[in-house]
């Protein structure tokens, strides 16, 4: 026969605190973050759950739109903690519960190209730079904004004569 074992009031089960690594600073009781060689990473209960590159800012949104959502921490700790504004919190978690993670990199999220300029518009476009036709007259051929060509033009996606 089989001796019966105390076990204590918790059945036996070892309770664990969630313990954050020393230099983690905490969102609230659940959620701690430190960056470490320009790595963020976020830590709930103790366990890693998600990191990102220092400067990525979309990566950013998405995670504490999802913390959000899931209820690990409120948009007000957001908002006080890596001081953003209300506005952008709240904007970034409608994204969030619209699109979920394809309003953050998916094709709606622009990635460093001006918005409409990619592909077959944008060759054609060059050659038109090239012709030396003006920003103005291949904006409105194009169906694109002035601006979003001399953007492409000023971060080096298009060459103008």
């Amino acid at each position: 026969m089989l001796a019966k074992r105390k076990c204590g009031i918790f059945g036996g089960m070892q309770l664990n605190l969630p313990i954050f690594p020393r230099e983690a600073r905490l969102v609230n009781n659940n959620l701690g973050v430190y960056e470490k060689d320009d790595l963020v990473q976020y830590i709930v209960n103790g366990a890693p759950v998600y990191s990102h590159t220092k400067d990525d800012i979309n990566a950013f949104r998405f995670i504490t739109s999802n913390f959000i959502h899931q209820g690990t921490c409120r948009k007000v700790d957001i908002q006080n903690f890596f001081g953003v504004s209300e506005d952008s919190v709240y904007r970034y978690y409608k994204k969030f519960l619209e699109k979920g993670e394809q309003g953050f990199f998916g094709d709606d999220a622009r990635h460093g190209t001006a918005h409409k300029i990619t592909g077959a518009r944008r060759v054609c476009i060059q050659q038109k730079l090239d012709t030396g036709q003006s920003v103005n007259s291949i904006a409105k051929e194009e169906g694109v904004r002035e601006s979003a060509i001399r953007y492409a033009v000023k971060k080096g996606y298009l060459k103008k004569k």
